[in-house]
C-alpha cells in the first residue's frame, strides 16, 4: 500500500514509536515560538506530534492531513481538543489568515508533481497574511541520503503501546532523476505478520525550491542545512526553508 505508514491504522502507531520527538521537532517548535500566540497551519500534520506541541505552547493551531487514519490518531491524543483538525491538503485551509504555515517531516518531498507543488504553494500563500512565514524541510539531494536506505543501515526497532515489538527497514527500488522510490518493511513480534509501505519522494535541489517559492509569491528569509541551524552543506543533509509571503 502506498504511504501505508500514514493511511493504515495498523501502521500509524508504528510511525509514532519509530520516530519520537527529536531535533527536527524541537527546531520547528523553536522557530514557531519566535513569535508568541500566532495562528498556525500545520499542513501534513500526521499524528499531530508537532501540532499538539504548538497548541500547548499557546498558538492557535489548525492541523491538516489527507490521511484519515493519522488524523484519527491525532484526535485521540491528550490536548487534541485545542486544535482544529481538517482532512485534506493545503486547498482545504480556511480563508481566515494564518501567521505561520508549517510542513514538517519532509511532507514537501511527498508532493512529487511540479503542478501539484505549485498549487500547494499557491494555497499556502493564499492562507498567509502578508509577511507570514512558511517553514518546511526537504532533504538536500547532494547528501544522497537514500543511499543509506537499505536493510542494514535503515533497520530500526520499537515497542508499540500494546507491548508488541516491531522491526522496520527500507530498501530503494528505483532512482529516476529527482525521484526516489522505496519499500519499507514492518515485521511484528514473532515474525508472523509483515506489512509493507511503498513511497516516492522528490529530492528538489535548492535552486528549484528557491525559484518555485519566488513564483508563488514568497521571498526566502533563510535556508539551514541542519537541525542546529547549520549552513547548507554543513549540517544533516537537509534544507530547512524559511520564507515569507510577499
Amino acid at each position: 500500500m502506498e504511504n501505508a505508514e500514514f493511511t493504515d491504522p495498523r501502521l500509524v502507531p508504528v510511525y509514532d514509536a519509530l520516530y519520537p520527538w527529536g531535533p527536527p521537532e524541537a527546531l520547528f517548535l523553536a522557530l514557531a515560538n519566535e513569535t508568541p500566540a500566532v495562528r498556525v497551519a500545520d499542513v501534513g500534520c500526521g499524528t499531530g506530534r508537532i501540532t499538539l506541541a504548538l497548541a500547548e505552547a499557546g498558538h492557535t493551531v489548525t492541523g491538516v492531513d489527507p490521511a484519515r487514519a493519522s488524523l484519527d490518531a491525532a484526535r485521540a491524543k491528550p490536548g487534541a481538543e485545542r486544535v482544529v483538525w481538517l482532512e485534506g491538503k493545503a486547498d482545504v485551509l480556511p480563508s481566515v489568515p494564518f501567521d505561520l504555515a508549517l510542513m514538517t517531516s519532509h511532507v514537501a518531498q511527498f508532493i512529487v508533481d511540479d503542478a501539484e507543488w505549485d498549487v500547494t504553494l499557491a494555497h499556502l500563500r493564499r492562507a498567509l497574511v502578508p509577511g507570514g512565514r512558511l517553514i518546511f524541510d526537504s532533504r538536500d539531494p547532494r547528501a544522497r541520503g537514500w543511499e543509506a536506505w537499505n536493510p542494514t543501515d535503515s533497520r530500526e526497532e520499537a515497542t508499540l503501546p500494546d507491548g508488541r515489538e516491531v522491526v522496520s527497514w527500507t530498501e530503494v527500488t528505483e532512482v529516476a532523476g529527482e525521484l526516489v522510490t522505496f519499500l519499507t518493511h514492518y515485521i511484528f513480534s514473532g515474525g508472523k505478520e509483515e506489512l509493507f509501505s511503498l513511497g516516492t519522494l522528490r529530492f528538489r535541489p535548492e535552486e528549484t525550491l528557491r525559484s518555485s517559492l519566488e513564483r508563488a509569491g514568497f521571498e526566502i528569509e533563510h535556508i539551514f542545512g541542519g537541525w542546529q541551524r547549520e549552513p547548507v552543506g554543513q549540517g544533516d543533509g537537509e534544507f530547512i526553508v524559511i520564507a515569507r509571503a510577499k
